[in-house]
């Protein structure tokens, strides 16, 4: 019996860490803060870091895509990247900046291409909150085009959608600091309607408005923590 548990305890010490469980598929749907060029699904969408999206005197040091808070995530033994559907400059609602419409590059327009993960990252609300767009009311049924030009509106509509698009895995929505109190508080609020788990991030160092290395790993940091719990 012993010789039997000794063996089966060396060949446990021996074989790889992704094959004493199964690895956990994760999807991301998110902005620039998620961008990474050549690391996106589809490959088309505009890139802030690595990419021509702010042009080419940014200065952040963040410089390898092995520097994103996603990658670091990801690289973790029990997780898989199998999609990033992330799109710079990309708001929630269908309203961009300068009132211009989004609805072609829409958190909620991209919802319904992130595969089939076990895990959903939702990182958003950073460019609503910064482009200032209409804010509206709750809105948890009956909405229409041109509700989902407003934040609360089309944030209830990307949680519902996710639940009933992806009823299998977990989801968590992530809310950058620094946000406008109302963007900040209405993502608590409907994430708390929708029993979804809402990740408010905090000490987020940022070098021209995004990420610095340092960012990054806080927000990995902060984000393993709750995924681990």
């Amino acid at each position: 019996m012993f010789t039997r548990f000794f063996h089966l305890f060396w060949v446990a010490l021996l074989l790889p860490a992704t094959a004493l469980f199964a690895q956990q598929k994760v999807a991301v749907l998110g902005d620039s803060y998620s961008t990474f060029g050549g690391y996106m699904t589809p490959e088309t969408n505009l890139c802030w870091y690595n990419g021509p999206d702010g042009g080419t005197d940014k200065k952040n040091d963040v410089t390898k895509v092995e520097e994103t808070w996603w990658y670091r995530l990801t690289a973790m033994p029990q997780y898989e990247l199998t999609c990033n559907n992330s799109y710079s400059g990309s708001t929630v609602c269908h309203t961009g900046y300068r009132k211009k419409d989004y609805s072609d590059r829409s958190f909620i327009t991209r919802v319904h291409n992130l595969g089939t993960p076990d895990i959903i990252l939702v990182f958003g609300g950073t460019n609503d909150s910064w482009a200032g767009v209409p804010i509206g009311h709750y809105q948890y049924e009956g909405w229409t085009k041109q509700s989902l030009y407003a934040f609360r509106p089309a944030f209830c509509y990307l949680m519902a959608s996710l639940k009933q698009l992806y009823p299998d895995a977990r989801i968590y929505s992530i809310t950058n600091s620094e946000l406008s109190d109302a963007v900040t508080g209405s993502m608590e609020e409907i994430c708390g309607h929708y029993g979804i788990t809402n990740i408010r991030l905090h000490d987020i160092e940022k070098q021209q408005g995004h990420p610095s290395v340092e960012g990054m790993k806080s927000i990995y940091e902060q984000v393993a923590a709750v995924l681990g719990e």
